[in-house]
């Protein structure tokens, strides 16, 4: 595994929180906890930051980070798949730099808990397993067997019809849920699949704790206190 990648994805237009990339997050803009994870690592021959907007650009180089372009509009909207930003910087790379990595991660700044260690952890699976591509998960908060429907007489009915008569959690096979960590892709496989969990996709377990995935103001209110708490009981 010669050449890997970070890219982390950041678009200025954000509906739920403002300016939610560089508002900040317990003294530091959101995005730079993300940036600063990449780096203490040591595994990536480039942290990029791939972004529409001048200021979080500005941002992200003074935390350390590379914008080599700026992310086109049609990339930048609502509607825009991640998928497509990560082939864009792909080509991009490899047009204007001559750069083909053998992985890109794909690095959410949504994710501020995920740790430098993290990160060291999912490359090292790739490498063992010479994996096509490892994608972090955490245990599922609620468990499919336990969800339900409610039918149109208001009435509770199975989501997830089942056989089992023991629903004790302690006896039920273990789930997991995507938590929008970390993405680590094999650059052929992104550029012709298209897909971040190609067939063979290899898992990467974290803890709840690191695991808050910021989508609204609520969550972000939640990561500040973490991380606030984080500091105050550090060990010098």
């Amino acid at each position: 595994m010669s050449e890997i990648i970070a890219l982390i994805p950041a678009r200025g237009g954000s509906k739920a929180i403002p300016r939610k990339n560089i508002k900040s997050l317990d003294g530091k803009p959101l995005i730079a906890w993300t940036i600063e994870a990449a780096l203490q690592s040591g595994q990536f021959s480039q942290v990029i930051v791939s972004t529409d907007n001048q200021e979080i650009a500005q941002v992200s180089r003074e935390w350390g980070a590379q914008v080599p372009f700026i992310r086109p509009t049609e990339l930048a909207q609502d509607d825009s798949t991640q998928i497509s930003v990560v082939t864009h910087a792909i080509r991009w790379l490899e047009s204007h730099e001559h750069i083909q990595p053998n992985y890109v991660m794909l690095l959410q700044p949504t994710s501020p808990l995920r740790t430098a260690e993290d990160i060291v952890a999912a490359i090292k699976i790739a490498k063992t397993r010479d994996a096509i591509a490892v994608v972090s998960v955490c245990p599922a908060v609620h468990h499919p067997y336990l969800t339900k429907r409610v039918s149109e007489n208001g009435t509770l009915d199975d989501f997830m019809p089942d056989h089992l008569t023991d629903l004790r959690r302690q006896v039920l096979p273990p789930v997991y849920t995507l938590n929008g960590a970390i993405y680590l892709n094999r650059r052929e496989s992104l550029l012709h699949d298209r897909m971040f969990l190609p067939q063979g996709t290899c898992a990467y377990i974290m803890p709840p704790e690191r695991s808050l995935d910021i989508d609204s103001p609520w969550d972000f209110y939640l990561a500040d206190l973490i991380l606030r708490d984080n500091y105050e009981h550090r060990i010098p």
